[in-house]
């Protein structure tokens, strides 16, 4: 059990410090990291979208003509 114990803990470390940090944070400081958060995952959703190299398709949308 104490080796869960020390795997949790090291786990939410993180997690701490980013609360710690996010409590000194301005409001505009808060909105920025929003706003560049959603940026990266924008990004990351292209990045995939290209090495895929396939179209996603909408659920009720209509296949391609082939």
């Amino acid at each position: 059990m104490a080796f869960l114990g020390r795997l949790r803990s090291w786990w939410n470390k993180d997690a701490v410090e980013l609360a710690d940090e996010e409590t000194r944070m301005t409001q505009a400081e808060r909105d920025s990291a929003e706003q560049d958060y959603e940026a990266r995952k924008d990004d990351l959703a292209v990045h995939q979208h290209r090495l895929g190299g396939g179209a996603e398709y909408e659920r009720d949308s209509e296949p391609p003509e082939p």
